[in-house]
């Protein structure tokens, strides 16, 4: 049975190819965590979205640096865009978020999928944030379901609901491009890793064989990027025909057993990455330090032997 979602996003980029209705993307490369940042706007109104953006965080002084933040907010002001979103694909476990700090200075709704409550959910356990904590997805201005369709200026912009690497992660196809998050990277590096609490390698295979019937020549925008073997540049821009093809883990012909195998042994030999704990504990809400302690610091907990 066709997959509305897909059958609209299809049509959606084949209209705005047809019609020259596509995004300019102006993207900046954080090399500390690998992650790219995206700046989409469109040419007729100059609205613009800002996608996974990056504070930077030093976990031996425990301080946060908005040097990398403020490049985008130079380029935002230089091209003159009206900033009307600033989305998040999934709540990031190797970088922190920049999207409050962005909000202050550029403006713009923030964004998320609404299975973020699932997120919360765990990671409020995980981390026993305690009843202050909300867990409804109030720390966001917007929790897009599947399928959701809105503008951004004259630009239609398409949510899809991509889980695996986590329950929340979303894609947003805005005009021609899908912004795709950390489901897969480059071909020749592969797909991401989904043993994080609430990922699913078998559901992951299923999102990225929806995202790859998206048609061919829809351009891809990743969120990461860490130079496969042999190569010697950071690239976080494909197409979805390249990825069908060439995707090491994941191309044509990879069946599910085959490739959750593949992901569950892979993922057994990986290190978590090294801004988990305050990624986790900052962008689950919304980007926002856990609320100060009396002294007026706010703290990151780190749990010791937990089962």
């Amino acid at each position: 049975m066709p997959d509305p979602v897909i059958t609209a996003a299809a049509s959606q980029i084949a209209t705005c190819r047809a019609t020259g209705q596509v995004p300019v993307i102006r993207t900046f490369f954080d090399i500390p965590t690998f992650t790219a940042t995206h700046v989409v706007h469109d040419p007729a109104t100059r609205a613009a979205a800002i996608v996974d953006s990056v504070m930077d965080y030093d976990p031996a002084s425990g301080r946060t640096d908005p040097a990398f933040a403020q490049e985008i907010v130079d380029y935002v002001t230089a091209e003159k865009l009206k900033v009307e979103w600033i989305l998040e694909t999934h709540v990031h476990a190797d970088h922190l978020s920049a999207a409050p700090w962005l909000q202050e200075r550029v403006g713009g709704k923030l964004g998320i999928g609404d299975a973020i409550i699932r997120v919360q959910g765990i990671f409020g356990r995980l981390f026993n944030a305690g009843t202050r904590f909300a867990r409804d997805g109030s720390q966001f201005d917007h929790l897009f379901h599947d399928g959701a369709q809105f503008r951004l200026g004259t630009l239609p912009v398409t949510a899809m609901h991509v889980p695996g690497h986590t329950p929340a992660d979303m894609a947003y196809v805005i005009g021609d491009a899908a912004f795709i998050g950390d489901t897969l990277f480059m071909p020749d590096y592969g797909t991401a890793r989904a043993d994080f609490p609430g990922g699913d390698a078998r559901m992951l295979y299923h999102s990225i064989r929806r995202l790859l019937s998206l048609p061919d020549e829809t351009r891809v925008f990743l969120c990461h990027d860490y130079k496969a073997p042999g190569r010697d540049d950071y690239v976080w821009e494909t197409t979805i025909g390249a990825e069908r093809r060439h995707n090491v883990h994941v191309h044509e012909g990879v069946d599910e057993e085959t490739f959750v195998n593949m992901r569950t042994a892979r993922d057994a030999t990986l290190s978590l990455p090294n801004l988990i704990m305050p990624s986790v504990q900052v962008n689950m809400r919304g980007g926002n330090l856990p609320e100060p302690e009396d002294n007026g610091v706010s703290y990151i907990k780190i749990p010791v032997n937990q089962a």
